[in-house]
């Protein structure tokens, strides 16, 4: 992350409260909607949004899970930034790294670009529109709710990651998940005090018991299928021993650790298509390269060995 103020760049991580050492996570500013009404503000059309993303990033990396799901490659173009998020923030640093619209050099430069007084967080996803040379979004929940539907009449795919039948219950899982796990383990890492971490650390250990509770009777965590839910929790859980367990302190017991977990990992991953959004090389540079705070020499491990492939026995491709 990092914070514009009167167009200048700041570089701070994250935010801590005044008195506890917690770390604290603000909201996207950039909350709007791209809608399958072609009388709408933002209609759903091939070639007119741009997704900006990190391989690096979770949230973002959940926008290319359902770009690449909902078949959307040849109609939303994407930009990737380099992996290290240093001094300014994300930039386009090397081929073919690089911000294809309007060769920028850094991220901030496409918010100055949508709202020339913007002051706040500049992250990843960004959902950009070509014909209003704005920013429709940067709140990855909205994007990947975009791309599950909006886009069907042009693509044709109807799978739906998100019915309605089911959405109570994958807005009560997404919650749950995203405050004990997703962000759990942002707030082990980015804790500056004892107290802080230890409060989150065993919140998120006891939400991964919880889910390899779930597991054992369950091959998703909501309903009879795949959904929303699954991803959004995949993306933290693909990073959990690479990044988490060492880098973020949250080391009580490693995702090899927890065999539903570790199956259901795996038969996500091995999802047709999902490989590829996994770039695990940008994943550890960024991590360990660029928070100077926890990992002031900017080593890199070389380990763990991880096979994604390896067999799951959670019944027939998801």
């Amino acid at each position: 992350m990092g914070l514009l103020v009167d167009g200048q760049w700041h570089d701070q991580w994250y935010d801590t409260d005044s008195t506890g050492g917690k770390f604290e996570r603000s909201e996207a500013q950039f909350r709007r909607w791209v809608e399958a009404d072609p009388l709408a503000q933002f209609p759903a059309t091939s070639g007119r949004y741009h997704l900006y993303v990190s391989y690096a990033c979770p949230w973002a990396h959940r926008t290319l899970i359902f770009r690449k799901l909902k078949q959307l490659e040849e109609h939303i173009g994407v930009s990737v930034v380099h992996p290290l998020m240093l001094e300014n923030g994300w930039e386009f640093a090397q081929q073919p790294l690089h911000d294809a619209l309007f060769s920028s050099n850094f991220l901030y430069e496409l918010y100055l670009k949508a709202d020339a007084k913007y002051s706040g967080r500049v992250t990843v996803p960004v959902l950009w529109d070509r014909e209003t040379n704005t920013i429709v979004s940067n709140e990855s929940a909205d994007i990947i709710r975009m791309f599950n539907s909006v886009f069907n009449s042009i693509t044709g795919n109807m799978r739906d990651f998100c019915p309605a039948s089911l959405r109570a219950e994958i807005d009560a899982m997404n919650d749950f998940v995203y405050h004990a796990v997703n962000n759990g383990v942002y707030r082990c890492g980015f804790a500056t005090t004892q107290k802080a971490y230890e409060e989150t650390f065993h919140e998120l250990f006891a939400a991964l018991d919880k889910l390899e509770l779930h597991l054992t009777k369950h091959r998703f965590l909501v309903g009879e299928q795949l959904t929303e839910a699954d991803w959004r929790l995949f993306t933290t859980l693909v990073r959990f021993d690479a990044v988490y367990v060492g880098h973020f302190k949250a080391n009580l017991k490693r995702l090899v650790d927890y065999p539903n977990l570790w199956a259901y990992v795996r038969a996500l991953y091995q999802v047709p298509g999902i490989a590829e959004t996994v770039n695990m090389e940008h994943i550890k540079h960024h991590y360990y390269g660029s928070h100077d705070t926890i990992n002031p020499t900017g080593i890199v491990p070389v380990g763990p060995e991880l096979d994604f492939m390896k067999p799951h026995q959670r019944g027939e491709v998801l």
